[in-house]
């Protein structure tokens, strides 16, 4: 199984969601949706400290035993040898359980971490990193997942899901 996570903001509250599912599912298996009241301020360079608390409340709802990986919607490194969303996730888990990074924008600093995947008939590529798992791997099964766009159907129903949750809280 996999988790997959994404956080949407107002000025002082967020959501946070996180969708379990397998490679080739084409719907969830659950959703868990986290409300979070207070919510740190924005530093450019150290986004990850906003989000990760508002993901650490969706995945302490989890059985991480159970899991093959978790997705975050970002990257794993913001420079070369500078750990962002994911790679700051993956230190707060100890190490225990492999991050995938599935962006839709790049950084002109991460570039030698990151592979472009192209899905259906996009012109427009998603970019994949990881730590803990090989990045091969990820990027075919990424490939594979259904869909027939660029953002997987899965991770697609994440975003509007998440953003739903805003409106509606």
């Amino acid at each position: 199984m996999l988790l997959a996570l994404d956080v949407y903001y107002r000025k002082t509250y967020a959501v946070a969601v996180g969708v379990i599912f397998d490679w080739f599912d084409d719907k969830s298996q659950k959703i868990i949706i986290e409300y979070i009241d207070e919510v740190d301020e924005y530093i450019p360079g150290e986004f990850y400290k906003r989000e990760l608390p508002c993901i650490m409340r969706v995945i302490k709802q989890v059985n991480i035993g159970e899991l093959e990986a978790i997705i975050v919607d970002g990257h794993i490194y913001v420079e070369k040898d500078t750990y962002g969303l994911g790679g700051k996730l993956y230190e707060q888990l100890n190490q225990q359980l492999p991050i995938v990074g599935v962006a839709k924008n790049s950084f002109l600093k991460n570039k030698d971490t990151v592979k472009e995947i192209y899905r259906g008939v996009s012109k427009k590529p998603l970019y994949v990193s990881t730590v803990g798992i090989d990045s091969n791997t990820i990027c075919e099964k990424i490939a594979k997942m259904k869909g027939n766009y660029r953002i997987p159907i899965l991770l697609k129903e994440l975003d509007s899901i998440t953003k739903q949750s805003i409106i509606e809280n």
